[in-house]
């Protein structure tokens, strides 16, 4: 009998959606290189950019404020350097008077260890507390504004506890007081709506392989009329804020993702709503001294991080493994880490409890009958786990 195999880390990566798959097949025979003024090069530049008009129109953006890159991670990257370059070189006169960057405590890792590399490169880094449901604390924001960043980063919602901030709100305030906003999305696209006319956004980062789409490519909205500076240079491509021949096949993939998130969001959303509810009810009837962490509405549907109390989490994911069901420990970008979850931590958790958090992440393949297994075998398995475990007290 063939072990049942269960996918819960959508937030981590997600399988290629069928369409997917099928139009990057069919535009495979397109290899020209999109720079190239010949036919071959013609073709894929075509290809590229009806790609780049169906996802700018999916956020409400203009086609020549999407800039392709690698991943989210170069997203994010490419701003927080554009800070550094403008702050010393004065590039222009929106930031002359601006220093430093302002983000949150609960950041994906890559804003994190950006921030500390700039940081020791002399910038100034203020970092903003959360509240114990993952929420951006106002007053502090207010307050730290005043310190005149040049930039605000705040991601639009939480890859480990899935918290929806309230962007708009915090856009008016940073704005407010002459600052540039960005925001992390890469969370975000394809699951809420987005709308970068409504959010008002000066930068945005997304990636493909979060939506059913491939990986290696990314996206970075800029504002027109924000200033830019490339993080990769080299080239022309990206209309030269972006060096390096573009992934035509990957961009192509991202495109058909948005296009079927487009079909399926809103349907697939009040789906993983009740399977995320069964999920939650489930655990908290069946297995005692659990937390939920996370803001009880503003959070994403397919996102369920719970602490269990007197077990380790990378004990509870390899027996979870055992049974065929993946889960996770928090951000796969630093899943090798043995250290508690920052984002658990900055919410308040103390270490032993954070070292006890799994984050389920659902998707569009998740069924009930996967939910009730994984509530059966879960239960089990902390039962297991507590009864071996010299530090758990009933």
């Amino acid at each position: 009998m063939l072990k049942k195999r269960v996918y819960l880390d959508h937030n981590a990566t997600t399988p290629l959606h069928p369409e997917v798959k099928k139009a990057m097949t069919q535009m495979m025979e397109i290899f020209g290189n999109p720079s190239s003024i010949h036919n071959f090069g013609r073709d894929a530049k075509q290809m590229m950019e009806v790609s780049r008009t169906s996802i700018a129109e999916f956020i409400n953006a203009s086609p020549e404020e999407i800039i392709f890159v690698g991943s989210g991670s170069e997203a994010n990257n490419t701003v927080l350097n554009l800070t550094a370059c403008c702050s010393s070189l004065e590039c222009s006169i929106a930031y002359k008077h601006g220093k430093g960057l302002l983000t949150s405590r609960i950041e994906h890792p890559c804003i994190l260890e950006s921030s500390k590399c700039l940081e020791e490169r002399g910038m100034k880094i203020d970092y903003l507390e959360v509240d114990s449901r993952g929420k951006i604390n106002m007053e502090q924001l207010k307050a730290k504004l005043s310190n005149h960043p040049i930039l605000v980063s705040i991601m639009s919602a939480n890859n480990e506890i899935g918290t929806i901030q309230d962007i708009p709100e915090i856009v008016k305030l940073v704005h407010d007081n002459g600052v540039l906003f960005h925001t992390d999305a890469v969370q975000s696209i394809g699951k809420i709506s987005v709308d970068v006319k409504k959010l008002e956004v000066d930068f945005l980062s997304f990636s493909a392989h979060k939506i059913y789409g491939p990986k290696g490519v990314g996206a970075l909205y800029v504002k027109k009329g924000v200033p830019f500076c490339p993080f990769i240079r080299g080239g022309h491509q990206e209309q030269g804020r972006r060096a390096g021949t573009e992934n035509t096949l990957g961009i192509v993939g991202m495109a058909k993702a948005i296009e079927m998130r487009k079909l399926e969001m809103a349907d697939e959303n009040k789906r993983l709503l009740g399977l995320k509810t069964r999920l939650k009810d489930g655990l908290i009837k069946n297995i005692a001294d659990i937390k939920v962490n996370g803001h009880p509405n503003d959070c994403l549907v397919s996102t369920l991080n719970i602490s269990f109390s007197g077990v380790e989490g990378e004990s509870i994911l390899l027996y979870l493994d055992l049974e065929g069901i993946a889960v996770s420990t928090g951000s796969a970008c630093s899943s090798g880490s043995l250290d508690p979850s920052h984002v658990i931590l900055a919410i308040g958790a103390t270490p032993e409890l954070a070292h006890g958090s799994i984050r389920f992440s659902l998707g569009r393949s998740t069924t009930a009958e996967e939910i009730d297994y994984v509530i059966e075998k879960t239960t089990a398995i902390i039962k297991k786990l507590r009864a071996m475990s010299t530090v758990y007290i009933k």
